[in-house]
């Protein structure tokens, strides 16, 4: 099965590096890409999909009226919101409209990986469930990283996931991530990877400390 996308940006290299990104995981093939609300409407009109990687900042329609329309209009459409902010206003907005998941920029392959990964256990337990009960809306809407029973993706491993989780127990510092790489023993590259997982699970959330001196170093804390 393949889940058909539309990529939302007015800035055609940053459309395309998402389509590449997007297009890593077999189970996702981009058909379209609009510079704006308006094209991104239009589109939908005649050619339904299953996801939307959806920018905030837009010439003529925004992303945030972009995300009104689409509810208003009623597409079947998950929704990706992708922006340079991080303020709360623009989260709680976006979120209130019913996004699946909200990347910053500058965002990791990994990490927008771990979004289509979200999409795919959802939409997975929608098609396999189709009478809920009490337990299984409980299952969909709770935090999955915390369930014991939760069916990881490929790569994440359960005994590391609380190796990590255990560092922001009792801690709401910020760390980074060689920080957590050299406190419990594994390579920058899986650290990243566990830490962009918990961030799309909403456990740990993120920023960007631009005061270094060289290159921005993205921060991790417990939520």
């Amino acid at each position: 099965m393949s889940y058909k996308v539309l990529v939302v940006d007015d800035d055609p290299m940053v459309a395309d590096i998402n389509r590449h990104y997007v297009e890593k995981n077999s189970m996702f093939c981009v058909k379209g890409l609009a510079k704006n609300g308006e094209e991104a409407i239009q589109f939908l009109e005649g050619n339904p999909v299953d996801l939307i990687i959806l920018d905030v900042f837009m010439p003529i329609m925004d992303g945030i009226e972009t995300l009104k329309n689409i509810r208003y209009r009623k597409f079947k459409s998950e929704v990706i919101m992708v922006t340079a902010a991080n303020d709360t206003t623009t989260l709680e907005q976006t979120m209130h409209l019913g996004v699946l998941d909200y990347l910053v920029k500058p965002f990791t392959l990994e990490r927008l990986q771990v979004s289509l990964e979200k999409f795919i256990s959802k939409n997975k337990f929608l098609n396999e469930n189709t009478v809920l009960d009490q337990n299984k809306i409980d299952s969909l809407i709770s935090n999955p990283a915390q369930s014991e029973n939760e069916e990881l993706p490929k790569g994440i491993q359960r005994k590391t996931l609380d190796i990590i989780l255990d560092c922001f127990k009792e801690n709401t510092c910020w760390f980074t991530v060689d920080m957590i790489s050299e406190r419990i023993g594994i390579s920058i590259v899986t650290t990243r990877r566990y830490l962009n997982f918990l961030v799309g699970r909403r456990v740990l959330e993120e920023t960007i400390n631009y005061e270094t001196g060289g290159h921005p170093s993205v921060l991790y804390r417990k939520k």
